[in-house]
């Protein structure tokens, strides 16, 4: 199993017992109470036994991609596909019995379960599988080749959309590496019909509903709270978005960057345009007190990728929580392979569903890393804590709890942190707040309405709203409306732009990733009143304090045996999400862009 930071594969995972000589034929007569109990218990040991195999291969598959690995682990997730789906179908025997409330809420998980239901028909499933593992592999492989036979993978031209200020050689990497997705274009037509077959076969509209049914509360319910949710943080955005967009037209001028449209996508830093901070440099005030600069730090200290790690380690020691097990130095992926393909997007994994927790990673030596190693730890700390819980509920409360737990632990990365474990000598004066918030708020609230369009877009997908002839226009048009971005060349149904993001060849629910951006500051300021501390919400850290620890650990030991509001009361004391934590912790940054856009015209 893992949790991808960007992207957690499906964990739950049941098996046709064709190996072991079969399937029990169904059972005679009206389903009873102890019928069910025997089955959950069963389901739950073949399901901990058979996770097992397809995380190794998986393991295999993305650390060493080779055609023999792609093979192996399509075979695996293939197995696991068509298990989940039988399994699921057989659990509805039991809809409507009297059943204790665990009993009912396993039944429900296995129903839920997969994020690829694939259709009950054998060579449809195996297709569907093929089609999966060889999208998610494409874009591993992915590099953009000149035509003087110059070859450059995405870290390569991630690295010129942060550093370079050259609008050509910026618009040549983003287009460039737009080039790897061409391919996968009438793929994921095929994907998308096969994956909403199985999808009905298990009773539900679509796989974009299915997907939604996850979240403890009806489809169109989900939908509409992330829309609340959103118009809660709004105002926030666009206000950076106007502050940037004007800073960005000073830089590039206005006819580059129209001061009353969208920003070209290819100008922000960063590939995707979901976060911002690679271009703070361009968009600080002038004068403006840049804050820590922590990559400098790390380099000055010598720090390589195995001391970010052990960082991270430490800081979730400080808390109360053990030490990594040994396994984990010894079988993780810290950096890129020199000699063989590897997926270098981070995520967590617990390959045995007890302690075999791994990260897998191509580290830098930089802030963003070493970030992002706190939030890879923050999955792993949690798949630990919840490894005692029957297997059906060895899970975040939600997709969202996952990834924002992680995060929330990176909120406490201040200047105080650093002077705790030494990189900082001290911590710069209240001063350089508003710099420190607005690189802040390049990434996180940047962040925001990516986190949000990328699965409208798939659910737009799912349920034919957006028919395969419309896949591009209906992707810039989301981007558009909710981001404010645009392309910077034209862009036509012969591209496949939302297949050069990761979570869609990898087929990874993105929803999991705005709503984390909600709870994460919910969670970081309870943390923080648990520890007593004062002062302004985003000079909090908690490192340290074992208040705070055990308050998280309360949580995190829940894992999924209970809906996401009874895990949200016991760390925040509410049973709802609100995004107003986000506001708070801004609020200096808010008053300062509002003051900064007096005179600009905002919005596009």
């Amino acid at each position: 199993m893992r949790a991808d930071s960007l992207p957690l594969r499906p964990i739950i995972l049941c098996v046709l017992a064709l190996v072991a000589g079969g399937c029990p034929p169904p059972a005679e007569g009206p389903p009873t109470a102890a019928e069910a109990e025997r089955f959950l218990s069963e389901a739950e040991q073949t399901l901990l036994e058979r996770s097992n195999e397809e995380a190794r291969t998986g393991w295999v598959q993305a650390t060493f991609i080779t055609q023999d690995t792609d093979i192996l682990y399509a075979q695996a997730n293939e197995r696991y596909i068509g298990a989940a789906v039988d399994l699921a179908k057989r659990s509805t025997r039991y809809a409507g019995l009297e059943l204790a409330e665990d009993q009912k809420r396993k039944l429900e998980r296995l129903r839920l379960s997969l994020s690829l239901p694939a259709p009950d028909d054998a060579e449809l499933r195996g297709e569907l599988t093929r089609i999966a593992a060889g999208m998610d592999s494409a874009y591993g492989r992915g590099e953009y080749c000149t035509a003087e036979g110059e070859c450059r993978d995405l870290g390569e031209l991630s690295r010129v959309m942060a550093s370079s200020r050259d609008p050509e050689e910026l618009r040549e990497a983003w287009t460039g590496w737009r080039t790897i997705s061409h391919p996968m274009r009438p793929q994921y037509e095929r994907f998308t019909e096969l994956a909403n077959q199985g999808a009905r076969e298990l009773g539900f509209d679509d796989l974009g509903a299915m997907w939604r049914s996850q979240y403890d509360m009806p489809p169109d319910e989900l939908t509409a709270e992330t829309e609340r949710l959103w118009q809660q943080v709004r105002p926030l955005y666009e206000q950076l978005h106007c502050y940037v967009r004007g800073r960005l037209g000073d830089v590039y001028g206005e006819e580059a960057v129209p001061q009353d449209g969208p920003i070209p996508a290819h100008l922000l830093g960063n590939m995707w345009a979901q976060s911002w901070g690679n271009i703070y440099d361009l968009v600080a005030a002038p004068g403006d007190a840049q804050g820590v600069d922590l990559t400098t730090l790390l380099e000055r200290a010598g720090v390589d990728s195995r001391g970010i790690v052990r960082y991270g380690e430490q800081f979730f020691t400080s808390l109360g929580f053990p030490p990594l097990p040994e396994t984990f130095w010894e079988r993780s992926q810290f950096d890129q392979p020199q000699d063989h393909d590897a997926v270098c997007h981070a995520s967590a994994w617990n390959i045995d569903s007890e302690d075999d927790i791994r990260i897998k990673m191509c580290i830098q030596i930089n802030a963003e890393d070493f970030n992002v190693v706190h939030h890879e730890l923050g999955h792993n700390i949690y798949q630990r804590a919840y490894n005692q819980q029957p297997f059906l509920f060895r899970d975040g409360a939600n997709g969202a709890f996952h990834e924002a737990v992680g995060d929330a632990v990176a909120l406490s990365v201040t200047p105080e942190y650093l002077v705790q474990i030494g990189l900082l000598d001290e911590a710069p004066p209240a001063a350089g707040d508003l710099g420190l918030l607005l690189q802040q708020a390049l990434d996180k609230v940047a962040f925001l309405p990516f986190g949000l369009l990328v699965d409208k877009w798939r659910w737009n997908v799912f349920s034919g709203e957006t028919p395969p002839e419309e896949y591009n226009a209906g992707w810039w048009e989301l981007r558009q409306r909710y981001q404010g971005v645009t392309p910077p060349v034209a862009r036509s149904e012969a591209d496949f732009d939302p297949g050069a993001k990761y979570h869609v060849p990898a087929n990874t629910s993105y929803t999991r990733y705005f709503l984390a951006h909600i709870l994460q500051y919910q969670f970081h300021r309870a943390l923080c009143a648990a520890a007593g501390r004062q002062g302004p919400l985003h000079r909090c850290s908690v490192y340290a304090d074992a208040t705070a620890g055990e308050r998280l650990q309360e949580m995190l030991a829940v894992g999924a045996s209970r809906p996401w509001p009874d895990a949200l009361e016991a760390i925040t004391g509410t049973r709802e999400m609100d995004a107003s934590a986000i506001l708070d912790y801004f609020a200096p940054l808010a008053t300062w862009l509002e003051e900064q856009n007096c005179a600009r015209q905002c919005g596009w």
